[in-house]
């Protein structure tokens, strides 16, 4: 049986401002938001139903949405961008956006670069294999090539590095003998059992697209659960107090469920016991 980390529902997982660099001034991403009346927001493409692009070529979604109520709460208008998600969890950001809507997981390790203002959904990461593979519980995925989404928090799960801040320490459930950090992980797995990979490792709601997509994969088990966060750089006490405020504001007034029942069918912007 696995055991998931159990989180009690938190509006925020607000941590003391040290800069990643150089010290930002206090208030210079705050000042530049509202005086160019722009949040740029660095997000995900071709991850439905958190944020994808469209039929009206469009980003829509989950994050999108409540990217854009952050953005109402300021009185800004928002604008997207789409990096890699290794070089948002870098922290290079160099002034080209303002925050990130990405789920991401609030590690210790990312606790040193950023900022977290506000929770705004949980996240299930979970084991998946090919529909032919004859392992039947995670322990058979010891020494197994297992792929995963490079800078992603379930890539330092399977490197048996993560820590979720605030949180008790993760339980690993087996050991791989390859991790292989790649975009195509899942069209990696579909070619056949152990063809390229073994297992892939991702969030529960991937695994759900994947298989309406008609990708011949299946959960083998359930490895952590975490919230998910938006995202600053440190620096801007200002900023993060904020974003706080927008998002405490959302899950008082019930947007933040609405959101996600719209989205996901669920509410799972509160921790699941």
């Amino acid at each position: 049986m696995n055991q998931f980390i159990r989180f009690a529902a938190t509006a925020s997982l607000a941590v003391m401002s040290v800069a990643f660099s150089m010290p930002a001034h206090a208030g210079e991403v705050l000042d530049r938001v509202l005086s160019s009346k722009t949040l740029t927001v660095a997000t995900s493409v071709g991850w439905p139903p958190a944020s994808f692009v469209d039929d009206k070529g469009e980003l829509d979604g989950f994050d999108v949405d409540v990217a854009k109520a952050i953005a109402k709460n300021l009185g800004v208008e928002v604008k997207f961008v789409t990096p890699e998600w290794d070089i948002v969890t870098s922290g290079r950001w160099q002034g080209r956006w303002d925050l990130t809507m990405g789920q991401m997981n609030p590690t210790e390790a990312r606790a040193k670069i950023f900022d977290f203002p506000g929770v705004y959904i949980y996240v299930n990461a979970v084991a998946v294999v090919h529909k032919d593979s004859k392992a039947t519980k995670l322990s058979d995925l010891n020494g197994k090539k297992v792929g995963v989404s490079a800078g992603s928090s379930a890539e330092s799960y399977l490197k048996h590095t993560l820590k979720i801040y605030g949180a008790p320490p993760v339980e690993y459930e087996f050991t791989p003998g390859e991790v292989r950090a790649t975009s195509t992980a899942s069209d990696d797995l579909r070619l056949g059992d152990g063809v390229r990979l073994d297992a892939w490792v991702t969030d529960e709601q991937a695994l759900k697209n994947a298989v309406k997509t008609g990708y011949p994969v299946k959960m083998l088990g359930a490895l952590f659960s975490s919230p998910a966060v938006v995202a600053i750089l440190k620096g801007d006490k200002e900023f993060n107090d904020k974003i706080a405020a927008a998002v405490q504001s959302m899950r008082d007034d019930g947007t933040l469920s609405k959101l996600s029942i719209k989205w996901y069918g669920s509410d799972f912007t509160v921790g699941k016991l």
